[in-house]
């Protein structure tokens, strides 16, 4: 069977540099069965001329006014032919130049996603996040694999469906959280460091927190409605005793008596029992 090709689609707006470091981690990859797709958002900024520069070792790229992120990441699915697709957003570059070659070797059961592991990158640290192997409805509640560590196959957007364009922030979340929990789509973690993650990109924003639980409630809400109640049920029980425990952390005597009092009552209960 011949090599899988691999569609790396980069989104940028109005940062060349990011663009830059990204396609410089592309082009000097040893795999060579690599489709590189490039959509700008019609920047203004140098981008469109680096483009031109690089014209000879992008696959395809256009500049020209989009809808947000996902709108343009539709786009880039539309074009691609690869058998997965990875998502490198400029500002993000891939670790080494071995690391789409070393995937592709890890790839070989035809699953629907593989996803890797991934080095925050903060302004002042860098920190490895490493993913579970085993991916449930509990997990995506409250977290996400990367999306820049991730191989899409291209027919799961067909069959699933193409990003949310109404979301500014969670569409990634929302697809790899239906596909799996709901679609029982197959997929692996690989043990391999894929990306360098920008955290200064909008989703790693703390001042878009607020919009990104109003688009994770309502995407849950739409295909999760009979998990909603209960989870909350048991998060509300999980909150309720981080609140028992920042009681006992600020007033330990007082928790000591108390415990001590409630032995105490359970200590002489069996014997008012027998006496009644």
């Amino acid at each position: 069977m011949s090599e899988q090709k691999i569609s790396i689609i980069t989104v940028n707006y109005n940062n060349c540099t990011g663009l830059e470091k990204t396609m410089s981690s592309v082009f000097s990859q040893s795999a060579t069965n690599i489709e590189f797709i490039v959509i700008d958002g019609g920047s203004n900024d140098g981008s469109a001329k680096l483009l031109t520069q690089n014209t000879d070792k992008i696959t395809y790229w256009i500049s020209e006014p989009d809808k947000g992120i996902y709108h343009a990441m539709n786009k880039g699915i539309n074009i691609a032919t690869g058998d997965y697709i990875l998502f490198l957003n400029s500002g993000d570059w891939l670790y080494s130049n071995t690391v789409i070659s070393q995937s592709l070797t890890a790839m070989k059961e035809q699953l629907d996603i593989y996803y890797g592991d991934i080095i925050y990158d903060e302004i002042h640290q860098q920190s490895k996040r490493v993913f579970p192997d085993q991916l449930n409805f509990a997990f995506f509640f409250e977290q996400n694999i990367s999306h820049q560590a991730s191989f899409i196959k291209r027919t799961l957007f067909k069959t699933i469906f193409p990003y949310n364009e109404n979301f500014k922030i969670v569409s990634d979340w929302e697809f790899f959280t239906y596909a799996i929990c709901k679609r029982e789509a197959s997929y692996k973690h690989i043990d391999i460091i894929i990306t360098n993650y920008d955290a200064t990109g909008i989703s790693s924003n703390t001042d878009n927190h607020v919009l990104m639980n109003a688009e994770r409630e309502a995407s849950l809400n739409n295909h999760f409605p009979e998990f909603i109640a209960d989870y909350n049920y048991f998060k509300h029980l999980r909150d309720k005793k981080a609140e028992q425990f920042l009681y006992i952390k600020q007033h330990p005597l007082a928790y000591k008596f108390l415990k001590a009092f409630i032995n105490l009552i359970l200590l002489f209960l069996p014997k008012f029992k027998k006496s009644a």
